[in-house]
């Protein structure tokens, strides 16, 4: 109990320097993602004693890494969810559906094979971390373009494509960390088994999500009481993510649909504007919370990786990330004659890597061959994501729209 004591002091102290942080990032407007990374890179380069225990604790402990997953996943993906109308969704949904399913499986495949073919790394290991960065989090990114005025259906597109490419890449991951071998050695006939694993997962988790979902919505027709209305939605979305897993189908696609269906639907024929109000601050300040240590771990995570011997793994890693992107982007919006160049540039280089390839990563099992070369390319990846992609999209975004209007897409 006392040694339990101790690491709640100690998580509590990072707590307190990553609400520091954030109220720091918040006052010289600056996205909070990218300063709490660099505060945890200080802290996990500094030796400093009393952080110790809450470090190891976080970057090591299984528990924590289980945490991560079936703890924070729910929450950022719900909150997500609940605040994007689906109106503006089914207004955009061209470019979100291409995008987040044409290019996520573009970019998949693309750095799965230059990471085989080119780097040399083993199948399921390239694979997997092929499925890692092929999730992208808009969180810094959606920050930046609200606070220069950028237009809400780029907002939308970004923030549509995020959410239904982190199931697909959540999806890809469980297959490629866990029955890629044994689906290559079965040949052709292993491929029809990978598409059929990858529609029952999909499938599952959408009927789920859509079933949870709408009961949701029809319960809180009865009730006018948001306390007891923001505890249904925390149950509808755990509920979902634990159902769906139980079930052995997509968990991060069953909160995605329960929570857009709940989160518009739900709220068209259930919720009061008190109730819409007192929603979205509860999980507003969840998410900072889950945001905050997340973002904080993938600093303190410096520590504990070997970088040695892997600088030019790590270099070749970053360039084919960024080419797989490029790629899948272009590719999948060349379709759309009308959708404007400048968007297709933000969305490119605003695909940054976050939180969900870090949780990922680290819920590997030890026993995974290759866990520490995909920690270290996750790790590496992200955090160039974060500092050179995330510091440098605000300039993007002002040359773009100076020099080429942001218009509206039809």
């Amino acid at each position: 109990m006392h040694h339990f004591n101790e690491i709640f002091v100690q998580l509590l102290i990072l707590l307190a320097i990553s609400m520091g942080v954030i109220a720091l990032a918040k006052k010289v407007n600056q996205p909070y993602s990218i300063a709490l990374v660099v505060v945890g890179l200080l802290l996990g380069l500094l030796h400093i004693p009393v952080l110790d225990e809450a470090e190891t604790f976080i970057t090591q402990s299984n528990v924590f890494q289980a945490i991560i997953i079936s703890l924070f996943l729910p929450i950022l993906l719900g909150d997500a969810t609940l605040k994007l109308p689906f109106s503006h969704l089914r207004q955009q949904s061209k470019p979100v559906v291409a995008l987040a399913i044409g290019g996520t499986f573009l970019s998949f495949l693309i750095i799965a094979l230059a990471m085989y073919g080119i780097m040399g790394l083993p199948l399921p290991v390239a694979f997997t971390f092929a499925a890692l960065m092929s999730a992208t989090d808009p969180i810094s990114v959606i920050s930046i373009f609200k606070s220069l005025g950028v237009s809400k259906k780029m907002v939308t597109i970004i923030e549509g494509e995020s959410l239904f490419n982190d199931g697909i890449a959540v999806v890809l991951f469980q297959i490629s960390s866990v029955y890629l071998l044994s689906y290559i050695e079965m040949g052709w006939a292993g491929i029809g088994s990978g598409i059929w694993l990858f529609l029952q997962f999909s499938l599952g988790g959408i009927a789920i999500g859509a079933i949870l979902g709408f009961l949701f919505s029809q319960l809180i027709r009865f009730y006018d009481d948001y306390p007891l209305e923001i505890a249904f939605s925390m149950l509808l979305f755990f509920g979902s993510y634990f159902i769906a897993e139980h079930f052995h189908v997509s968990g991060v696609i069953a909160v995605v649909v329960s929570g857009l269906i709940f989160g518009s639907y739900g709220s068209r024929i259930g919720m009061s504007e008190t109730t819409k109000m007192n929603i979205n601050s509860f999980w507003d300040v969840i998410t900072l919370v889950a945001n905050s240590l997340i973002f904080l771990m993938i600093g303190l995570e410096i520590k504990h990786i070997d970088f040695t011997d892997k600088w030019a793994l790590i270099i070749a890693s970053i360039i084919i990330v960024l080419i797989g992107r490029t790629v899948a982007v272009y590719t999948s919006l060349s379709f759309l004659r009308k959708f404007p160049s400048s968007w297709k540039a933000l969305l490119n280089w605003g695909g940054l890597k976050g939180s969900l390839s870090i949780a990922l990563a680290l819920s590997l099992p030890a026993s995974f061959e290759g866990r520490d070369d995909i920690l270290v390319l996750t790790f590496s990846v992200v955090l160039f994501s974060l500092l050179a992609q995330g510091l440098t999209i605000k300039p993007l975004v002002t040359k773009l729209t100076l020099s080429n209007p942001v218009k509206e897409t039809e």
